[in-house]
């Protein structure tokens, strides 16, 4: 079995990764941040250390030779940080970046994986027109995202730069939302904690009230689910695809009237499901969709999950918490929280 170490294990893409990549019959290793992961790991067969990227002595705990790949999912999110601190994006987009890169070479790593963020082509956003893997990157320089596109794209460079100088393939995942079961239904938005758009009209659902729609409800965009994604990630290990950037998504848009409907017809009261009352007046939430026939070409992915399909078995993971261990419950980040509207 190949090694692969999969950073950042306790996050969403990064446990839903490690768990696959086991299925498929990987050797993983799962790294985190925490100092524990509460035996969540081992109950899969997966030895889980904790570490810091930003400490270049913390690799030391990791395996040190045979490792075939290297997944780099370990960073900070706009979207989880609380308040605005635009040096921590600095500190662990690039200067954890090197220090997972020099662990790398240091290992003989075949394979580099590593996620930039679609808002780093946000001027193409609005158009039915899929947007390539290679668009060139342009983006707000005014908004909580802008520092961490600037270093999201600055580790690209650098991961080029060392792939070129030490020889080893990597790949680079242009990331949309991801959907994936987690039970913190909150984000943060500008520094605010706020419910996530779609885990607010799940919850409007179950109680079978009136759900607004905001803006064109023809407009479309890709429902991606992280189990499509870490099929990808597999396939970065697996296929001689050229080394470079990929897309994700699954070429089955749906329009933001089907996404309500769908989220309805799953989470909804059978005895009184919910309406949908139409504002136009509201502004539309941006919407985008990535080609993704460089991905089907290089790597040989087949999309698995449509919008509904997904929804069917976000349902289940909610029911069964298989994360319970490592997550805890819903509850746990939902207290003094304003209900969902």
């Amino acid at each position: 079995m190949k090694t692969v170490v999969v950073l950042g294990a306790t996050g969403k893409v990064g446990c839903y990764t490690a768990l696959h990549l086991k299925e498929v019959g990987f050797n993983v290793v799962a790294a985190g941040h925490r100092k524990s992961d509460n035996g969540f790991f081992a109950d899969y067969g997966i030895p889980y250390v904790s570490m810091d990227i930003l400490d270049e002595k913390s690799f030391d705990v990791l395996p040190q030779k045979d490792v075939f790949g290297v997944i780099h999912m370990a960073a900070t999110l706009p979207a989880t940080m609380d308040g605005y601190h635009p040096k921590v994006f600095v500190e662990s987009n690039i200067n954890g970046t090197m220090n997972v890169l020099d662990y790398a070479v240091r290992v003989g790593a075949e394979r580099f994986v590593f996620p930039r963020t679609v808002a780093d082509v946000y001027y193409l956003y609005g158009s039915q027109k899929p947007i390539p893997a290679e668009a060139p990157s342009r983006f707000p320089l005014n908004s909580d995202h802008s520092i961490y596109c600037i270093t999201k794209n600055a580790a690209c460079d650098i991961i080029e730069h060392y792939a070129a100088k030490y020889g080893f393939k990597y790949y680079i995942i242009r990331f949309a939302n991801v959907f994936c079961y987690h039970p913190n239904p909150t984000m943060f938005k500008d520094g605010k904690k706020r419910w996530t758009g779609q885990r607010a009209i799940i919850e409007q659902a179950k109680r079978g009230e009136d759900i607004e729609l905001w803006g064109d409800p023809e407009c479309k965009r890709d429902v991606f689910y992280v189990k499509d994604c870490t099929q990808i990630i597999e396939k970065m290990l697996t296929t001689d695809g050229e080394s470079g950037v990929y897309n994700i998504g699954n070429n089955m848009p749906v329009s933001r009237m089907e996404q309500i409907q769908g989220l309805i017809e799953v989470f909804g009261r059978k005895d009184k499901p919910s309406r949908i009352v139409i504002n136009r007046n509201m502004p539309d939430s941006p919407n985008f969709c990535l080609d993704i026939s460089k991905t089907i070409e290089q790597l040989g992915y087949e999309p698995r999950y449509d919008y509904m399909t997904y929804l069917r078995d976000l349902k289940h993971e909610m029911e069964i918490n298989r994360f319970e261990k490592l997550w805890g419950k819903e509850s746990d980040y939902t207290e003094g929280l304003d209900d969902p509207k």
